[in-house]
């Protein structure tokens, strides 16, 4: 009797490991809306990535999303109400948490110079920073032409003499350098000293079958019919978004870092005029700190950094990207040191119709270019894959939007088809681009993360830089994901 109780009891415990299988199978490996098993190649071989968080990529930090009044809230002493108080939303993106610096720009000038220096020495040259804008008529500036990018003693001071365009080349360059790099840590590639000219890597190029490099081990191929080993895809999770320039609302919402007081309410009290808390610009911090700075900017004519014994914001110029305090986000000097460039176009009235979700203007809509058998092109001279326009019979009867290059859309002309003709029929052109953020030549006014103004995208100054900003995917900030994994272990 014993033994058949006991022998009930194996089988009992049986069924219900067998049951706790199925179900965690069913749960984990197999599709809700077919039944068939993910991960498996006798089933078919569909590969489904385990579910996880972006990975923060070097240098950024996570910028939660919200949202927040955009636009100039202070007096507008310019007189030029171009920046009309709005209440919009910004998706949570990643951002440098500070300005890119010398060093990091002499790293690519380096890159470029032994990937392309014998084949393209123009491109070289193309990308060095003007050092001429710290010229001035009526001013000795001359060393700092010749020592600030490229003495030690500057290495992390921010870079500037960098229009609008190289900053971008420098993003579409440090995306695929941390991505290269993402593939060499995970044994995909093992390191590859002898790339030059197109044979680099370049994310897009690798991820349709363009480069190969020096495969170190492949990814196992669950496909019964392909290989034994594939190349990493985009839905591995291992590689990362763009680096980027930020829009014109994702770094005012950076600067400002608005953060809720009580978690369980949409509760913010205080208005800020700067990127930190209170309306003056020295500290009101206690301790050894308090009266100090809060940025590097100009006090008052003639006036940049105090006097000898007691220097106010100890910076003549700029300052390294680490001084000051940083702003609730985790962000250094988003006010002063260095005004910064971001993606948008300027238009004075492009605040008034904006969209209040992620507003942007600046968007030329593209896709792929591809051959005659409708595959994409071959990659070009410089290793990159090309791009183009879509034309009206791609866009077709489309409602989301009607043309490609949609930068003069809705931009205060009372036509729609008029041209942006710097000196014809207006001030700017469609190569401004909007420049955020006071810097060390300006006073206090332009401190404040609502104020703009613009330049042209091919020019440079040297009170100018710029900071990379990253999509952020998934959940906004990482706590839905934290907290579906917590009730599972419950």
């Amino acid at each position: 009797m014993k033994n058949l109780l006991r022998h009930s009891f194996q089988i009992v415990l049986l069924l219900f490991a067998m049951a706790v299988t199925f179900t965690s199978c069913s749960k984990k490996g197999a599709s809700d809306a077919t039944g068939w098993s993910y991960n498996d190649s006798k089933w078919g071989g569909f590969t489904v990535a385990e579910e996880k968080e972006q990975i923060t990529g070097p240098g950024l930090t996570l910028i939660p999303g919200g949202t927040f009044t955009m636009g100039n809230v202070e007096e507008d002493v310019m007189y030029e109400f171009h920046n009309v108080p709005r209440r919009v939303t910004v998706s949570s993106f990643y951002m440098d948490e500070s300005e890119v610096t010398n060093l990091h720009y002499r790293e690519y000038l380096y890159w470029l110079r032994r990937i392309f220096g014998e084949s393209y020495p123009e491109l070289l040259r193309k990308a060095l920073p003007d050092t001429l804008v710290w010229l001035e008529e009526l001013a000795y500036n001359e060393p700092f032409v010749e020592f600030y990018f490229r003495h030690p003693s500057y290495n992390e001071y921010p870079v500037v003499g960098v229009s609008w365009l190289q900053a971008n080349e420098y993003a579409k360059w440090r995306s695929d350098r941390v991505n290269e790099m993402l593939l060499v840590k995970k044994g995909v590639l093992d390191h590859d000293p002898n790339q030059y000219g197109a044979e680099h890597f370049n994310t897009k190029s690798y991820l349709l079958g363009q480069y190969e490099g020096v495969v170190k081990k492949g990814i196992k191929n669950l496909d019964p019919n392909g290989a034994e080993t594939r190349r990493v895809r985009f839905d591995d999770g291992i590689l990362l978004p763009d680096y980027r320039l930020p829009t014109e609302a994702e770094w005012e919402y950076a600067a400002l870092g608005i953060i809720s007081e009580d978690e369980s309410e949409e509760r913010f009290t205080d208005r800020k005029t700067y990127t930190w808390k209170g309306n003056t610009t020295r500290s009101k911090r206690h301790g050894k700190g308090q009266g100090d700075m809060q940025a590097n900017f100009k006090r008052g004519r003639g006036d940049y950094m105090g006097i000898a014994g007691s220097l106010n914001d100890n910076a003549e110029i700029t300052a390294p990207v680490k001084s000051y305090l940083a702003n609730d986000f985790g962000l250094y000097n988003m006010a002063g040191n260095v005004s910064e460039w971001v993606l948008d176009v300027y238009r004075p009235m492009t605040t008034v119709d904006a969209e209040d979700f992620n507003p942007f203007r600046g968007n030329v809509f593209k896709t792929l270019d591809k051959d005659e058998e409708g595959l994409p092109a071959p990659k070009d001279s410089l290793g990159r894959i090309q791009y183009r326009e879509l034309t009206e019979d791609e866009i077709g009867n489309r409602i989301n939007f009607r043309r490609s290059n949609v930068i003069n859309y809705r931009d205060g002309d009372k036509e729609s088809e008029v041209e942006y003709d710097y000196g014809e029929t207006t001030l700017v052109s469609d190569k401004a681009r909007v420049v955020k953020g006071g810097s060390w030549k300006d006073p206090a006014y332009y401190l404040s993360p609502g104020t703009r103004r613009y330049l042209d995208e091919d020019l440079a100054s040297s009170t100018i830089g710029f900071r990379c900003a990253m999509i952020r995917m998934g959940s906004p900030d990482g706590k839905k994901m934290k907290q579906a994994k917590k009730k599972k272990r419950k």
